[in-house]
């Protein structure tokens, strides 16, 4: 669960009227985040580029862990059999000219 301080609370509304400065304290560091509520609910964050691209980076690499986690996984548990696509394609009936076209 993420925290977040008072200050860093802003109704719409006031995003709204006061934009500029919402905007300033984002750009110039005063703040890290600022989540937005409407009708006393969070709906959205604001971060500076910095920090969402920081954060889409460490998304992808994530993912690209995963990736690898599974694969380690089905090699980890190969019983070295590999069979070549000629012969997956003669065992299904496959022809070049199938999937040529």
């Amino acid at each position: 669960m993420v925290l977040y301080a008072r200050d860093e609370i802003v109704p719409a509304t006031e995003v709204a009227r006061n934009f500029a400065s919402v905007f300033k304290s984002l750009v110039e560091g005063a703040k890290e985040k600022i989540a937005i509520a409407k009708n006393n609910r969070l709906e959205l964050v604001v971060l500076p580029i910095e920090e969402y691209e920081r954060l889409v980076d460490i998304a992808d690499l994530a993912e690209h862990i995963e990736i690898y986690k599974r694969i380690c996984e089905r090699t980890g548990n190969d019983a070295k059999t590999r069979i070549g696509l000629d012969d997956m394609m003669s065992r299904f009936g496959v022809s070049d000219a199938d999937v040529q076209s």
